[in-house]
């Protein structure tokens, strides 16, 4: 099955230490080699998932899942992991981040559909999701998608996961913002019933609130997370692509789930792409 899946999915940190070197073999000004002239990665990430892109509001740090990949490539890329530079993203403004050149890539729970890619080019499949639904802790009364007939349900705009919601919960009633940290308060608060978006983000924030709510555990889709680059920039596509299947290889892919979706329980046979 992940074989199928694989084939269907077709605040400056740091500066760099030493002279950047351009790999011979890339056309010039490919994306890789304005990369290695600056010395600096630019990412677009979320800021406000925790365990895959969240800013620590105590030091302003970049941490989770995303952010930890990132860095991995930045190191490839430059010698170092502090030579990346993060920059918040929105879902519904990553498409064109990218097509503007203002970030080189984009790694933001980012999962590939038809019609992003006939927008942005889409790398390998790094990380499978499941979409659920987040409750507060003494409600019972949400089993399943079949449930939130009739509940207000929060989700981002740009998101797969309102589609998704749409489709199989027609009769919610949605409530569309620009970041999960609304819904969060929303839930909380008793304004709205449940959040509905893909496991990765909710187990993040419930990691928040461990106390106060509960994931529902009734998954209904499924979701490949590419990171996103500018269509035409094949070449840059192909050297991502070889260094995903390094770190799913070599054990990289791991420790930084381990580090991240692992503290909040995620499976990783569930979480990793074959290669």
């Amino acid at each position: 099955m992940r074989a199928a899946l694989a084939a269907v999915a077709a605040a400056l940190l740091g500066t760099a230490c030493t002279e950047p070197t351009v790999a011979p073999g890339f056309p010039d000004e490919s994306t890789r080699q304005r990369i290695e002239r600056r010395g600096v990665l630019t990412v677009g990430i979320k800021f406000d998932h925790p365990l895959f892109g969240f800013k620590d509001p105590t030091n302003g740090r970049i941490t989770g899942f995303d952010a930890d990949l990132a860095r991995l490539v930045a190191k490839d890329l430059t010698g170092s992991e502090r030579n990346v530079r993060f920059i918040e993203i929105m879902p519904r403004d990553r498409e064109k981040f990218i097509q503007q050149g203002l970030v080189d890539m984009i790694a933001a729970t980012y999962s590939i559909t038809p019609q992003r890619a006939a927008e942005v080019g889409f790398t390998d499949p790094y990380y499978y999701a499941d979409q659920d639904i987040l409750v507060r802790a003494d409600d019972t009364s949400i089993r399943g998608v079949d449930d939130l007939a009739g509940k207000r349900v929060c989700t981002a705009a740009g998101s797969t996961s309102e589609n998704q919601l749409r489709a199989r919960a027609p009769r919610a009633h949605l409530e569309i913002v620009n970041s999960y940290s609304e819904c969060t308060h929303a839930l909380v608060s008793g304004r709205i019933d449940a959040i509905s978006t893909d496991d990765s983000i909710l187990l993040g924030l419930m990691s928040l609130r461990p106390d106060s709510v509960r994931l529902v555990g009734r998954t209904f889709g499924r979701e490949l997370y590419g990171i996103g680059v500018r269509r035409e920039d094949h070449d840059f596509r192909r050297y991502l692509n070889g260094l995903i299947t390094q770190y799913l290889r070599d054990g990289r892919w791991d420790r930084v789930f381990r580090d991240t979706m692992g503290i909040a329980g995620a499976d990783p046979d569930r979480a990793k792409p074959a290669r």
